[in-house]
């Protein structure tokens, strides 16, 4: 309550109506899976953030690799993540999070699968790494020496100069300490730049208290320059190259640890400035005073590519589905499918590479985690993937081992043109088999933007597809459809389209895709939106408030057909009141809120009887 001490006017703002309730996004996807490159934990690797938000294809292969096929032990396998995030933008996807899973194998460390190059110097070693696993990891690093101009100056003789600074000899202008510089003799021809660096040239800037340098040689010790000297200011930059056409550039950057733009710090593996650098340098410099200019030589002359990086082993359901966060040891995050569980705007999620697992235990092992996520979780949906070339027997099999309200099954897999399969003149293109959960998540996406996620994400469109691995005729559908697998079909003028609509639930009350998700995005909603109720005084005045910002938030989504009734009392009701709460209740401080909505389902049998009408019958 606000103290009123001294005379004056006193203006409070203060509110008049109920909070509102804003609807959390739907239309955001994460999945899990295998990439070429990018972020993953390892507990002698970098820092690993959440997993990482996308928002365009390229901004994927920027950060995870391209669509490039794996080598997995001994076996070649397509990126499917990589396909499935393409296929999700292109059939309207807009958010989307990543989280990399990587197998080492048995009895190695994800570090073992790490490229890296050792950089020998005079004063130690210092090492390449690729920041994260993988065969996309062995880059070109190629460091230029960049040299200025001639700084050699000597201060004039100034009787009143306390420090005497004309008896300092040569100095440098303009730099500090840790600086490195290049030695020119008197009347000596300028270095081009990227000429080879040589340590009986270089010296290391070090300065006292007054600001008077020093230069120390190759052997520690400060050496004196000789009258008419140049100095040039030596400063390096480095390129990195990969397969992959991309090539990132940095520099000038400097070699000494106490100066700005410090090369291990501007490419360190943690926080580097670059927030998708692809490597980092690993040095101790120690206590040798030369140790900087040793490791520029050392970095001019180390200019073979990484080696060592591995694209590891087919991972288990268990990689895919991760583990949850060290709670005694902060430095051990989420991985997998747990990794995504942190990121509260998911609502649809799945993971592309577990409809090709090797066998079909490993298909229904992997199904199973995704689906055990989406049910953790409460508001999120899985988009499951049958294994390739399921029969219509296999595919029913496979439906037979789940029940669940929170996932969907969609069949068959979709072709598509193989995007790096070489043109060769008169061949037809090389063609590619996908699981269909890339393409429904972004149907999905796009279903919720052009109309809401009360609208059935049926009858759509499939973008960037050259057909359906089998083409569903009525009688398969009819078999298929009852048992809560999803068809993907082709109808004649009309393409190819999701001709399905149910979960894998045997609940009739949780039957359709769009019902499970209008009651996630609305319990999601109002979760979110009324946690300032909590430790409010529990009375008349909070329930009103309460049933205010709830009932304008359902009449909201009313007035947009997602709900059924020809008036808002037929379409929803909010009790908060005496009615839902008990002195029990009260004494215990819990607020019971009962909200009834009624959903509209989607048409999913339409029925138009025609008869006869003789023409003497009366009007």
């Amino acid at each position: 309550m606000p103290e009123y001490q001294a005379p004056g006017v006193y203006i409070e703002e203060t509110g008049f109506r109920a909070k509102s309730i804003e609807g959390v996004p739907t239309g955001t996807a994460g999945f899990a899976g295998l990439t070429r490159y990018g972020p993953v934990w390892s507990p002698d690797g970098p820092d690993v953030p959440a997993p990482r938000l996308i928002t365009s294809y390229p901004e994927f292969e920027r950060t995870y690799g391209g669509a490039t096929p794996l080598q997995l032990g001994s076996g070649r396998r397509s990126a499917y993540l990589a396909h499935a995030v393409r296929a999700y933008f292109d059939n309207g996807g807009r958010r989307l999070h990543v989280s990399r899973v990587y197998a080492p194998g048995a009895g190695k460390t994800v570090r073992d699968g790490t490229a890296s190059r050792a950089v020998a110097t005079s004063t130690g070693t210092a090492r390449w790494w690729a920041r994260w696993p993988g065969a996309d990891g062995n880059l070109r690093i190629e460091v230029r020496a960049i040299r200025g101009g001639n700084l050699a100056f000597a201060y004039p003789s100034d009787a009143h100069d306390p420090l005497a600074r004309h008896t300092w000899g040569i100095q440098a202008q303009g730099i500090g300490a840790g600086a490195v510089v290049e030695v020119t003799p008197p009347g000596g021809a300028a270095p081009a730049d990227n000429a080879p660096l040589s340590a009986s040239q270089l010296r290391v800037v070090e300065a006292d208290h007054d600001g008077r340098q020093r230069f120390i040689d190759s052997s520690g010790a400060a050496a004196a320059l000789a009258a008419g000297v140049q100095l040039r200011l030596v400063e390096l930059r480095v390129t990195v190259s990969g397969t992959d056409g991309r090539v990132d550039r940095y520099g000038p950057l400097v070699s000494h640890p106490d100066q700005r733009r410090f090369i291990g710090t501007v490419l360190n593996a943690n926080r580097p400035d670059d927030a998708e650098a692809r490597v980092c340098l690993e040095w101790a410099p120690g206590s040798h005073r030369f140790a900087a200019a040793a490791l520029a030589i050392g970095l001019q002359a180390a200019d073979k590519p990484l080696a060592g990086g591995i694209d590891g082993e087919l991972p288990d359901a268990d990689d895919f589905a991760g583990t949850a966060a060290d709670p005694a040891d902060g430095a051990r995050p989420a991985t997998g499918l747990e990794a995504l569980g942190a990121v509260d705007d998911i609502a649809i999620v799945a993971v592309p590479d577990g409809g090709a697992m090797s066998t079909a235990e490993g298909v229904q092992a992997v199904a199973g985690r995704l689906i055990a996520h989406a049910e953790k979780y409460r508001y999120r949906i899985a988009v499951v993937d049958p294994a390739q070339g399921s029969s219509l027997s296999a595919v029913r099999s496979f439906r037979s081992r789940f029940d669940s309200r929170h996932a969907a099954l969609y069949y068959p897999w979709i072709e598509i043109a193989d995007p790096d399969a070489p043109a060769v003149a008169g061949q037809p293109a090389g063609k590619l088999l996908l699981p269909p959960s890339g393409f429904i998540a972004g149907i999905y996406a796009r279903s919720d933007v052009e109309r809401g996620v009360h609208k059935t994400p049926a009858n759509e469109l499939v973008r960037g597809l050259t057909r359906f691995e089998f083409n569903i005729n009525k009688a398969q559908q009819d078999v298929l459809n009852v048992e809560g697998i999803n068809c993907l079909r082709y109808f004649e003028g009309r393409g190819h389209r999701v001709w399905g609509a149910r979960t894998i639930s045997s609940d009739p009350e949780w039957k359709y895709v769009s019902q499970r998700r209008l009651f996630s995005f609305i319990e999601h909603s109002i979760d979110k939106a009324t946690r300032w109720v909590a430790f409010e005084l529990n009375g008349e005045r909070l329930w009103a408030n309460v049933r205010s910002s709830i009932e304008d938030f359902l009449l909201s989504l009313w007035r947009d057909g997602a709900l059924l009734g020809s008036k808002p009392e037929e379409a929803f009701f909010v009790r908060c009141d005496r009615s839902t709460m008990t002195r029990n209740d009260l004494d215990n401080g819990r607020l019971d809120c009962l909200i009834g909505i009624a959903t509209s389902r989607p048409a999913e049998f339409v029925v138009f009887r025609i008869g006869r009408q003789t023409a003497d019958v009366a009007a």
